[in-house]
């Protein structure tokens, strides 16, 4: 494609890296036939290649962000389908990213979005907020419909509709502090302990770290991390973002010098994909970026890191099929597409995979309650797929994604390193209690 920026503009390491990327986009069109959106409304100005244009426009005349680029843009999942399609390396995550900043820097959105995004800022990075919030959405669920019918508030309608009917008690949260192998250690790594996940999935990370335990893996959660930044990141609060970044990597980064780190576990692929770019969001920034780059090297996903263990003969044997939905941010973002599945199998598990695998289930960090409706068609599109595998359950590696297919389907929803804990000697994932072993 071909670019007409000033040496000025240029001089905008964000405009530079985006000038770049636009160059590679050849128009080929490929990505509309694997975009979710394109693929549900039907709209150019919804796939990939109508959003790099409008971009495109926007950029090169260095107007600020209209109402047209605003709407498509907020249509985006960033589930990134189109990277994985892409024959020409377009990054159009980084490009999207970009072009978020510069709406949220540009455009004054109307009042109740800007209440909504600003509550959802404020509330999800932080456990103990997010906490509160659940609690307080279990009284006013009943009024969720009446928020969906009034104009700017339905995304406090769909927040009440997503709201988990009980939430698990605090005591179940992972505590700081080092956690010992079995046996001689033969690893130790960082786990991350995240914000919405250790809230509505708190034995997500206690699962882990058993297993790792087990597999003779010292596991440290460090004191002073957070959020990893990627919910405000896709929201356009660049400058939020990057405080989250800096925080986690002087936290990681000190324990690396502490006895160092073989990698940092993410048990949210989500989050995943935004640790793996922190070398790319601070590299202009002299005193993190070389300290960012080592941390997004050493971030792996759960099941990566587990791919490279020597992993036992499993304890039981389950004879369940499991419908594996791999998450986009996963098998898009970071290109892990075989570990979980081989991983599942070598465990007992019969595993399958369900059509349109590549399609996203709609929840995308906020885009389930900015988004409900699109949200809500992809939702069912993906839950129908699943249960048409006929498995007896479904094993997935993301929050977001667990807590989306579950309201959509009767099935159990389990985190993958869940069942691998399960398989390999720890207790069976409270979703499986009505579920008796085939085996």
């Amino acid at each position: 494609m071909q670019t007409h920026f000033s040496a000025a503009q240029l001089a905008d390491s964000g405009v530079a890296e985006a000038e770049k990327i636009l160059r590679k986009c050849v128009h080929c069109g490929f990505c509309t036939a694997t975009c979710p959106t394109y693929v549900t409304l039907g709209n150019e100005l919804d796939s990939p290649r109508g959003r790099i244009y409008l971009i495109k426009d926007m950029l090169e005349n260095d107007r600020p962000a209209d109402e047209q680029i605003v709407k498509h843009v907020d249509r985006c999942l960033s589930c990134l389908a189109c990277m994985t399609t892409c024959p020409s390396g377009v990054h159009y995550m980084h490009l999207v990213d970009h072009a978020r900043a510069h709406i949220e820097k540009t455009y004054k959105r109307p009042v109740l979005n800007r209440l909504n995004r600003a509550m959802l800022a404020w509330v999800l990075p932080f456990p103990e907020r997010f906490r509160l919030a659940l609690n307080l959405a279990r009284f006013a669920r009943p009024f969720a419909g009446l928020f969906k019918r009034m104009p700017g508030l339905q995304p406090v309608g769909a927040m009440l509709d997503l709201a988990p009917d009980r939430i698990a008690p605090r005591e179940m949260q992972v505590e700081k502090g080092t956690y010992t192998a079995a046996g001689k250690t033969a690893g130790r790594v960082a786990i991350l302990a995240g914000c919405a996940q250790s809230v509505l999935e708190p034995d997500t990370n206690a699962a882990a770290i058993r297993l790792f335990n087990r597999l003779n893996v010292e596991v440290v959660v460090p004191a002073g991390e957070g959020c990893c930044g990627s919910l405000v990141h896709h929201m356009g609060r660049e400058e939020q973002a990057l405080a989250s970044a800096r925080r986690n990597v002087d936290v990681w980064m000190r324990e690396v010098g502490n006895g160092g780190l073989d990698a940092i576990i993410i048990t949210a692929s989500g989050c995943g994909t935004t640790i793996k770019d922190y070398g790319y969001m601070l590299r202009d920034d002299p005193l993190y970026a070389e300290k960012a780059a080592t941390v997004s090297a050493l971030a792996k996903d759960v099941t990566e890191y587990l791919a490279t263990l020597e992993m036992p003969a499993p304890v039981i044997e389950t004879g369940l099929s499991v419908a594996y939905h791999s998450a986009c941010s996963l098998q898009h973002g970071q290109k892990i597409t075989r570990q979980p599945k081989d991983l599942l199998k070598a465990a007992g598990f019969d595993v399958r995979e369900p059509a349109e695998g590549h399609l996203c289930c709609g929840s995308a960090g906020t885009y389930n309650i900015m988004q409900s409706e699109i949200a809500l068609s992809l939702r069912d599109r993906k839950v129908g797929n699943i249960e048409a595998t006929g498995a007896d359950l479904v094993a997935a590696g993301n929050v977001g994604c667990l807590t989306q297919i579950a309201q959509g389907s009767g099935l159990p929803v389990v985190h993958t390193v869940k069942l691998l804990d399960w398989a390999y000697g720890g207790p069976k994932p409270e979703e499986l209690r009505g579920i008796s072993e085939k085996v």
